[in-house]
């Protein structure tokens, strides 16, 4: 059985099962809520519950006192509904709502989808989670000071694992590392989330996405948000790589091509051989672009690659394509500039 969930101030409301807790079901809608551990432990998605019933789960003690449970305040995170609920919830609506932690990640999983291309699985500890908007990235911080910046690949409602896709860079410090030595199990720290490079929902205008190699990954976080909220603008992806093997899983948008009628797929390789026998769209990616859409006056464009792709695609959709300047939203790779990466 559904209930319904009315949010104070926002008056913003959705359904959540008896058997969901609330966070995950406002999650599922669309809705933020600030959180932390999402087991019930750390008390940051604390609210009260201005009218209704709860069942309060596995919320422990040390997060939510007696005399607060008593006071009508509940841990969204673990609480279900038992009837209609009307709840007073802080939501997570600008970037200055978002902390950034410093913690502790277990390398979970290792998958290498190209020569060049390695795809991290994270683990948080049990009782953390990080909280983050889909397209944002991370730091793993490495022992001797330095940094390392990766896009978290993820979208927000699927947390249980922090995916990061890295490319091989010659002689670079950490990503020889990661291709040459490190072992699943491996403890990193990280510092998150950062970055402003998020999908702006208050928008209705079609998206234009634009990926340049591992640049995939804050786009395919965006792209896995807006599907899973039915986001129903019109979006497409045009994806980039040299060769066939840079687009390394380019199974997945395939997959949304064929799932979501609002989306389309376009890859493009500027390096194609007559031995990969490739049939589809050649060149630079954002001339691609170009190449379909004249005026993009009415669009939004989301972009991330290299420094140098995207400083084309900002000057050319803008100059010839009549692209207003502040509709174009970047996550610019500069490691690919770094001489010790």
């Amino acid at each position: 059985m559904a209930f319904k969930i009315t949010l104070q101030p926002s008056r913003h409301g959705f359904p959540c099962d008896a058997e969901q807790s609330i966070l995950q079901a406002a999650m599922d809608h669309g809705f933020i809520m600030p959180y932390g551990c999402r087991n019930g432990a750390c008390g940051s998605c604390k609210g009260r519950v201005l009218a209704g019933r709860v069942d309060h789960g596995p919320s422990q003690e040390s997060a939510l006192p007696p005399e607060e449970r008593a006071a009508g305040l509940a841990l969204f995170c673990c609480a279900r509904p038992q009837s209609d609920l009307v709840l007073e919830c802080r939501e997570v609506g600008s970037l200055s709502d978002i902390p950034i932690r410093k913690l502790p990640v277990r390398v979970q999983k290792m998958e290498r989808l190209a020569a060049d291309v390695m795809v991290l699985h994270l683990k948080l500890p049990a009782t953390e989670r990080l909280l983050f908007l889909a397209g944002q990235y991370l730091d793993i911080l490495l022992k001797d000071g330095r940094r390392r910046s990766f896009s978290i690949a993820n979208a927000p409602h699927d947390d249980a694992f922090l995916q990061l896709h890295l490319r091989l860079v010659p002689d670079g410090h950490f990503t020889r590392h990661v291709f040459d030595e490190m072992k699943e199990r491996e403890i990193l720290r990280i510092e998150g989330p950062l970055g402003s490079f998020y999908l702006r929902e208050e928008s209705a205008k079609p998206i234009v996405f634009v990926a340049g190699g591992t640049g995939y990954a804050p786009i395919r976080a965006v792209i896995e948000h807006a599907l899973h909220n039915h986001i129903g603008r019109s979006m497409v992806l045009y994806w980039g790589a040299r060769d066939p093997a840079g687009l390394y899983l380019d199974a997945e948008p395939q997959r949304w091509a064929a799932m979501a009628p609002n989306f389309r797929y376009v890859p493009v390789l500027s390096d194609a051989l007559p031995e990969h026998a490739w049939s589809g769209r050649t060149g630079l990616v954002h001339r691609a672009v170009m190449e379909d859409f004249a005026d993009l006056s009415g669009h939004q464009v989301y972009a991330c690659g290299a420094p140098a792709m995207i400083d084309a695609a900002k000057a050319d959709f803008s100059k010839l394509c009549g692209l207003p300047i502040e509709e174009f939203y970047a996550d610019s790779f500069t490691y690919a500039a770094d001489s010790s990466p």
